[in-house]
């Protein structure tokens, strides 16, 4: 896509031996090559920034709806002892080593602002930065490349709980941007040039149609200038807006990674969907992606095709599958769907999702790649890679296009 990654790798090379380029050189390319290499990764989901459905145990018998309000009703000591043990032994080396083992080549590890440079007077507890530095490690032991993702801004950039406070879209009111800024330097201070840091992305899923997107593409051009002279690719999410609508955005501005999420699991028609259209969906997604001038990865998505994961809308609310949230009209029942394990699924519930998680691999790999949503849960059984992987819904090793059973499903 346009050769910025090579051309950049040259320059370098050039000012070694000679200063007459007239180029600024960046110091180096990123050390994955975005535009001629797969990315083919997984998200740490529920490890630094809290989301009740991914571990319901830590929201059982209390009145918490997200990190912000179980932090506030803990109170700092009690919080931090409980967040400590979880960030100590949700994810360890072994789960790097068991994805560097499955052929992934790329974790993509969310973490929150409040984690990074905390605000006065706020709930939340700390320890979870000292926590990633030593993942970073982890994934270079294991021989796996590192996206950092900005997932929680001050003020909530989206209001869902995965931003650590559910609610109101306040991110842009007040100095929530220029807080912004300051923890994306502050990371790339202290990790863009480890090893294993291949990429960090700018903010997760700011809800452009409730923000002004003008102060959305300041802040990505804001963001990419104090990143751009590191040597990691510079990843942001099209906010909503559309996955082919940034093609007219970013010239001349070297190493942009565009970051797309697709589920169809968040409006009843895209529940309604047969799983031949999931299927036909996700692949028709992935030539959208590769219509792109810039590399472009989903870097979140899912083997769901019902949302009836417990509290995946939010805690204490149901789904829209089987009729339980805001009075969707039932499709079907989330009967051995809502938890457990994958090995509980109906044998038509294995396939059906193990055909549409072929169909996004196939899709989106016309594209930069992919990075699934999420490694682990506490049982969401179309949610866990893990699990997926451990009952053979999800091809291993990844990178070996004979693992799979439904090769050149996308036609």
């Amino acid at each position: 896509m346009h050769g910025s990654w090579s051309s950049v790798v040259a320059v370098g090379l050039l000012t070694l031996s000679s200063n007459a380029s007239p180029l600024t050189p960046y110091k180096r390319a990123p050390s994955f090559d975005y535009s001629g290499s797969k990315v083919r990764g997984v998200n740490t989901g529920g490890w630094f920034v809290l989301e009740p459905w991914i571990t319901p145990s830590m929201f059982e018998g209390n009145g918490a709806v997200d990190e912000y309000t179980l932090t506030q009703e803990l109170g700092k000591d009690a919080a931090k002892s409980k967040l400590s043990q979880h960030w100590n032994s949700w994810i360890t080396q072994a789960d790097f080593n068991q994805m560097a083992a499955a052929g992934l080549n790329h974790v993509r590890i969310p973490i929150g602002y409040w984690s990074v440079i905390p605000r006065d007077g706020e709930p939340y507890v700390q320890g979870a930065y000292q926590v990633l530095g030593q993942a970073l490690d982890w994934a270079q032991a294991a021989g796996l490349k590192v996206m950092i993702d900005l997932h929680g801004a001050a003020g909530s950039q989206n209001g869902f709980d995965n931003s650590g406070r559910y609610g109101s879209v306040q991110w842009t009111q007040g100095d929530t941007v220029a807080h912004t800024i300051k923890v994306l330097n502050k990371i790339r201070d202290d990790h863009a040039s480890h090893p294993a840091v291949s990429a960090i992305e700018l903010l997760n899923e700011p809800m452009g149609p409730n923000l002004d997107m003008n102060t959305v593409k300041q802040f990505y051009m804001d963001g990419w200038g104090n990143l751009r002279d590191s040597k990691v690719a510079i990843a942001f999410h099209e906010a909503f807006i559309g996955v082919t609508s940034w093609n007219d955005w970013g010239a001349g501005m070297a190493n942009l990674l565009l970051d797309t999420h697709h589920y169809e699991v968040f409006n009843v028609d895209q529940l309604g969907m047969s799983p031949d259209d999931h299927i036909k969906s996700a692949c028709d997604f992935g030539g959208q992606m590769a219509s792109n001038n810039k590399p472009t990865i989903s870097g979140e998505w899912t083997g769901g095709i019902t949302d009836c994961a417990k509290w995946l809308n939010g805690k204490n609310k149901g789904a829209r599958y089987d009729g339980t949230f805001e009075n969707a009209n039932a499709i079907g029942s989330c009967a051995g769907k809502s938890s457990g394990s994958v090995a509980n699924l109906s044998s038509d519930d294995k396939s059906n999702i193990g055909r549409f998680i072929e169909a996004q691999l196939e899709g989106y790999e016309k594209g930069a790649g992919w990075i699934f949503w999420t490694w682990k849960t506490e049982g969401a059984p179309e949610w866990d890679m893990q699990d997926l992987m451990a009952n053979g819904l999800f091809p291993k090793p990844v990178n070996d296009p004979s693992a799979r059973k439904y090769s050149g499903i996308c036609g």
